[in-house]
């Protein structure tokens, strides 16, 4: 039987009109986002008592901002942790262990840090998806000997436990939100547990995802990314290592990351991701101290975890530009938060991520600069 023709890719012209649209829509959906955030954000500033907003930002103070931005690194920090646990233990080249390979060394948790900070950077500063950041970090993971396909599948093991942890958190602020009093309060509980139970569903299609097999399916079209991935992350005249080979397929990283005798690092990370998101809610607590409002326990945690749910779901928006401060002004109201207080919250929020996205964006450019120098941290 002879043997079917491979399957050509079309070029974008060749492609169907609806198609090439689609395509186009989905290229410019950053820089869209991007000005429909920046849109609402100076909405919601205008249409406010702007003195107001800066009377209350101006009362946190150096030293009230200098106290979030150090929380932030900390949580930062946790999720670079997390990000290593995913792989700890797992030769860069993603194979099992021989004798003859068992002096591969395994790649230094401080490059996960940096390379955490640097994904945060990509994520909150530039005009691009909320993935964005995640892209970069793998291609720069790879930089520190680890296989293409193995950074692909550690990075999205640590997305799905990060957004699973997030979505338990959002539960958490859902049931706390159910037993305040008043309407308002009771139909924002409504929609936010709607909401949790679609992304349980979807965390858990994800999972079945990328541990049952069913991204095998997914092979074809990874494969040329994968081959412009490794080609971009290997030094000139270099070749990656062991051939193509003895390179894995995604699915096999995956089922690397995934084994059974993984799971306490798995629980590791879940726990590191469930305490950044619960570090969370103290810089809010530290804002509004500074500020001078009372809030309780339950008040910053339920803020935190909405706030940054409705942040998520408009992960078209890079940093959910308006949408955060949105968010704030919807669910500060449920606490007696005026508009001012609630953006002043939201823009104290956003020092971190200037303070710490700037230097990680330049560290970011030094590593592509000297990629064929870069050495794991000591």
């Amino acid at each position: 039987m002879a043997e079917a023709p491979a399957r050509r890719d079309l070029r974008p012209a060749e492609r169907p009109r609806p198609q090439r649209l689609l395509h186009g829509l989905l290229r410019r959906l950053p820089l869209i986002g991007t000005l429909v955030g920046l849109g609402l954000g100076v909405w919601l500033v205008t249409t406010n008592d702007l003195a107001a907003i800066g009377a209350a930002f101006g009362r946190i103070g150096v030293a009230g901002l200098a106290a979030i931005v150090g929380v932030r690194a900390v949580i930062v920090l946790l999720c670079g942790l997390a990000w290593a646990s995913v792989l700890a233990g797992i030769p860069p080249s993603g194979r099992t262990r021989t004798a003859a390979e068992s002096a591969e060394p395994p790649v230094e948790t401080g490059a996960f840090v940096i390379l955490r900070f640097v994904r945060e950077g990509v994520n909150v500063l530039l005009p691009v998806a909320s993935v964005g950041g995640e892209v970069v970090g793998g291609r720069l993971l790879t930089f520190w000997g680890v296989a293409g396909s193995l950074a692909a599948a550690s990075l999205l093991a640590d997305m799905l436990i990060q957004v699973a942890t997030q979505v338990a958190f959002t539960g958490l602020g859902a049931a706390l939100l159910w037993r305040l009093p008043g309407e308002a309060a009771a139909a924002l509980a409504w929609w936010t547990t709607q909401a949790a139970a679609v992304a349980v569903a979807a965390v858990a299609a994800f999972f079945a995802l990328q541990t049952l097999g069913a991204a095998r399916g997914l092979e074809r079209r990874l494969a040329g990314l994968g081959r412009r991935f490794l080609r971009s992350a290997t030094p000139e005249g270099a070749k990656p290592e062991g051939g193509a080979a003895s390179i894995l397929s995604v699915q096999e990283a995956l089922d690397a990351v995934w084994a059974r005798g993984r799971r306490g690092r798995i629980a590791q990370s879940v726990a590191l991701h469930a305490v950044a998101w619960g570090l969370g809610a103290a810089e809010i607590w530290i804002v509004l101290a500074c500020i001078g409002v009372e809030v309780s326990l339950t008040e910053v945690l339920v803020l935190e975890s909405l706030s940054q749910a409705i942040k998520s779901a408009a992960f078209a928006v890079p940093s959910g530009l308006g949408v955060q401060e949105g968010g704030f002004v919807v669910v500060g109201a449920l606490f007696g938060l005026d508009a001012g207080t609630a953006i002043a919250l939201s823009l104290a929020k956003r020092v971190p991520d200037v303070v710490l996205g700037l230097p990680s964006l330049i560290v970011w450019q030094i590593l592509e600069a000297k990629r064929t120098q870069v050495l794991a941290p000591r």
